[in-house]
């Protein structure tokens, strides 16, 4: 891949709607929430900014948020690998 690819994923069942971000290979740049809890996912971008598909979905894969089956982590690890595999 020559330049990064840019993804907007909407969000499911989470306070975000939307997590925008750039795919270059298999790395993650430039996270973007819309919505949800602004500090908390400000801080999510910032850890996972340069970690690799991989990485995001050990990590965040299966997070929950109170009650919810998913979080805003989880739809991050899902959005990520999507975005992976189409360009497979």
């Amino acid at each position: 891949m020559n330049s990064p690819q840019h993804y907007v994923y909407q969000t499911q069942g989470v306070c975000s709607k939307q997590i925008a971000f750039d795919l270059d290979g298999d790395v993650i740049r430039n996270v973007q929430f819309t919505g949800g809890c602004n500090g908390n996912l400000k801080a999510v971008s910032k850890l996972v900014d340069g970690m690799t598909v991989d990485k995001i979905e050990a990590i965040l894969k299966g997070n929950t948020c109170g009650w919810k089956n998913t979080s805003c982590a989880d739809q991050l690890a899902i959005a990520v690998r999507q975005a992976y595999d189409e360009l497979a």
